[in-house]
């Protein structure tokens, strides 16, 4: 099958262009964000331009195109009382564009910013120094100068030092301004008259007019245009990837520019879903797209329901997905109909997720697997909260995390996620995939050091929700706590007795010689031997030894080991006893290695010190 080409290539005068955007023949898309580029920036645009430097391709899209309807407006600066259809949109060049149009085309101060202050508003001429300008050593960029809105330049006392702000002053100075560069007869016959013709002046605007003004007559930028049938997700993924430059486009963006042409404004309504759910401190970094993610995994479930209601053979009927082109392809009547049931399902996932001893955005273990749970939840409604249900919830989402399921490409896990899960909780199906994909090996306890690991979220949130109490206050730990006292991952062996004792720093730093603690108790182990530090718990919060072992043992911690200051067993009893929690969590065996023999340990070690030496 033949490559269909839906861009066509092409170059067009600088000019054109411009005209093109005062008549309003091109215009923007309201997906793109507003003017911002500053006052450095645009007469360095003018400088390259000026030496006929390329200064990038722009991308337009043909308007046209009836199944792909955007909001639109005008370029900044353009004023026409009644606005034409466009005849193509700017999707790549937008900043470059509005400072040539407003700097060249358009008679009135160019509004920018001040490169030094970028929140601070200013308006400015721009001129060129003819005599610089033609001046062999000359920098081009220190031509170009940018005026005030009066063309007057003051001191720090605000005292006028310069006046540019008639014609005569611009001639007497030799200052060419831009806004004249397309239509500059006028302005050269003043120039012409102010000096009497004198030859040597003409002279050198001739030159000027050869070197400057014919360069931006003559400057073509290369234009790409996208053609008025090219799908709403390739517009949104060309654009992504060629506007590095800008704020990428997502689909949030596009869909908003869609639903606006029915007066939706998708962002204001966005912003009173956000602000509810963020309510939640677990749901903190929960984004737009994935709140459309949602909404497309419930609106195909939907679809694809009532295609096989109406006869449609289950392998032909619309399959359940949340890609990017599903959510694209997003009604405004979808959006409406499943946006506050996805609200709830988001609210009832948190109310999960607390359940579950996850507390904070901060120790979520995967946010996206937070996605297909508010699509479950949002199905479920009051469902959820019976006891089988949230059973089977749990194993699925400990599954998720303690097998690290959620990190890569997961569209497609999502699509199986929500209707496998439902279908299970019904009794109509097995097991999800989730639960059968889910492996943990044994050894993988000792890769896990840091948050960066899902599963480390996971086994300090499993330690809490299983019942750890602080050493300290004896207290289980639940949301209040949490906050109050500053529930963290800590060591129980620290670390510089570790270091001192020469433990080795991957096992010292793992998962299994951590757990969750408040900030005070933290402080009161500090830097001491555990035997000294659990005498020292004991004495300032009065806690027995039958107490303390309870504690503990509440941590998976064996008590006898850490007063003994023994790490190794203490490590090896844990281990194995935070595997037994693991398997308890994910309903299923895991994978349990050998412990190497004391030969092979002395074997490997030897192995690796002959590789060091023969690669020294």
């Amino acid at each position: 099958m033949n490559a269909v080409t839906t861009f066509d290539s092409t170059k067009e005068f600088l000019q054109d262009m411009l005209r093109s955007i005062r008549e309003a023949k091109t215009q923007l898309p309201n997906f793109q964000r507003g003017w911002v580029w500053d006052d450095e920036h645009i007469r360095s645009l003018l400088a390259s331009i000026s030496l006929s430097y390329p200064i990038g391709a722009v991308m337009m899209l043909q308007s046209g195109n009836p199944d792909f309807r955007l909001k639109l407006r005008l370029v900044e600066g353009v004023t026409i009382a009644d606005s034409p259809e466009p005849e193509r949109l700017i999707l790549d060049g937008q900043q470059r564009l509005t400072s040539l149009f407003q700097s060249l085309l358009l008679d009135q101060a160019v509004t920018t910013r001040d490169v030094h202050n970028p929140k601070k508003g200013i308006r400015r001429w721009y001129y060129i120094d003819i005599e610089k300008a033609l001046s062999p050593n000359g920098d081009r960029d220190e031509t170009i100068i940018g005026f005030p809105e009066d063309r007057m330049v003051r001191n720090f006392r605000g005292e006028v030092t310069a006046d540019y702000s008639t014609p005569e002053k611009e001639y007497e100075n030799r200052l060419f301004p831009f806004a004249r560069i397309f239509d500059y007869a006028n302005w050269r016959r003043g120039y012409n008259n102010f000096w009497g013709h004198d030859s040597e002046k003409s002279k050198q605007f001739d030159e000027f007019e050869t070197e400057i003004i014919d360069r931006f007559k003559q400057y073509q930028i290369p234009l790409i245009l996208l053609r008025k049938d090219t799908p709403k997700e390739a517009v949104c993924q060309v654009f992504e990837k060629v506007n590095t430059g800008g704020v990428s486009l997502t689909v949030f963006e596009l869909l908003t520019a869609t639903y606006a042409i029915d007066n939706f404004s998708l962002r204001d309504d966005w912003a009173i879903h956000e602000k509810q759910l963020k309510k939640k401190e677990v749901l903190e970094n929960i984004q737009s797209d994935d709140f459309l993610q949602t909404i497309a995994l419930l609106a195909t479930r939907a679809h694809r329901k009532q295609s096989i209601d109406a006869g449609i053979l289950l392998e032909n009927a619309p399959g359940i997905s949340c890609k990017r082109e599903n959510i694209l392809r997003l009604s405004l009547a979808d959006y409406k109909f499943w946006a506050n049931d996805v609200t709830k399902g988001f609210e009832n996932a948190a109310r999960f997720l607390y359940g579950q001893k996850i507390f904070s955005a901060r120790d979520l273990p995967y946010r996206t697997q937070v996605i297909p749970l508010a699509a479950i939840f949002a199905v479920l409604g009051s469902r959820a909260e019976n006891a089988g249900v949230t059973t089977k919830l749990s194993r699925w989402y400990w599954s998720g995390i303690l097998g690290e399921l959620y990190g890569g490409a997961i569209e497609t896990r999502f699509a199986k996620d929500v209707p496998e899960v439902l279908d299970w909780i019904d009794g109509k199906g097995e097991e999800p995939t989730t639960i059968s994909d889910a492996n943990f090996v044994s050894s993988l306890l000792l890769t896990l050091q840091t948050r960066n690991s899902a599963a480390y979220k996971g086994i300090h949130a499993l330690l809490m929700r299983d019942g750890c109490q602080d050493f300290l206050t004896g207290d289980s730990i639940g949301i209040q706590l949490y906050f109050d006292d500053r529930i963290d991952i800590h060591h129980i062996f620290p670390q510089d007795w570790c270091k001192q004792n020469k433990i080795d720093a991957r096992r010292c730093n793992s998962i299994v010689n951590k757990t969750p603690l408040s900030a005070r108790t933290n402080r009161t182990i500090s830097n001491n031997a555990p035997n000294n530090y659990l005498m020292n718990i004991q004495r300032k919060a009065y806690i027995a030894d039958a107490m303390l072992e309870h504690i503990l043992g509440s941590h998976l911690i064996d008590s006898v080991s850490l007063r003994a200051n023994d790490f190794d067993t203490f490590f090896k009893l844990r281990e194995t006893a935070l595997l037994d929690r693991i398997e308890r969590a994910m309903g299923k065996s895991i994978v349990r290695e050998a412990e190497p023999s004391e030969d092979e340990d002395v074997m490997e070690k030897e192995e690796i010190l002959e590789s060091d030496i023969i690669d020294g």
